[in-house]
């Protein structure tokens, strides 16, 4: 678990610019699902019987268009989240114009929720509503839930792309390489990429790194597994 100093300097900064929510979900996304379906086609062509060429074929146009249409679900869906804040931000700005004090016992109420009482529950609903944008920021966190910092929609969508694109082209390593027990070596490369991710991602969980990678290899193994079985029933 990572820590953080505790200076003033160095509390300053980090609360004068939050980092928000961060890549990482769009990162450990892109990679288990670059892996997980790159290797579904390499299971399911080779259950199939079919050519290490088609494999290759398949699996390079699964990363590339597969990644793609991941990253830009990832900016639309980002994107609309950033659209619905913008959006419940102007009708805030509206009601504390059209209706001040209605949103003055909104806050009142925000804060008390907080264990703020008597004169310094007074104090601190004065200060914050002299500030119109301190005063929206409150409100988008207590009425709505909202982080007061924006998603970014392009950051997104590129961080979904590079780490489906650098998970994905492993299980087609053997396969390009033309080595004699590709599918074996391209299930162990898989295999340990999934757990290289899970164990990764433990890093910002409470999970141990053992239970997170063993998770990951699971999912992932039963994709391929399901996709195997599936490429069999066509054999020639």
């Amino acid at each position: 678990m990572s820590e953080h100093g505790h200076s003033q300097q160095e509390i300053a900064k980090r609360i004068g610019a939050p980092p928000g929510r961060g890549v990482l979900r769009d990162a450990v996304y892109g990679a288990i699902d670059g892996a997980v379906t790159t290797f579904a086609i390499v299971a399911g062509v080779a259950g199939a019987g079919l050519s290490p060429f088609i494999i290759i074929a398949l699996g390079i146009a699964n990363v590339l268009a597969d990644g793609f249409s991941m990253a830009a679900a990832n900016y639309s869906g980002t994107k609309a989240e950033l659209d619905n804040m913008r959006r419940i931000r102007k009708i805030e700005e509206l009601h504390i114009q059209n209706y001040p004090e209605g949103e003055r016992l909104e806050v009142r109420e925000i804060l008390a929720k907080k264990g703020l009482r008597g004169d310094v529950l007074n104090q601190a609903t004065d200060a914050i509503t002299k500030d119109r944008e301190s005063w929206i920021d409150l409100m988008m966190e207590g009425e709505y839930g909202l982080s007061g910092v924006d998603p970014h929609p392009v950051k997104s969508a590129v961080t979904t792309f590079l780490a489906f694109l650098a998970a994905g082209i492993v299980p087609l390593f053997p396969f390009i390489l033309g080595l004699g027990n590709a599918f074996s070596v391209s299930a162990a490369l898989t295999m340990m990429t999934f757990f290289a991710i899970g164990a990764l991602k433990s890093v910002w969980s409470l999970s141990p790194w053992w239970q997170s990678a063993g998770e990951t290899v699971v999912i992932g193994g039963m994709a391929a597994a399901i996709a195997f079985f599936v490429g069999t029933l066509f054999h020639a």
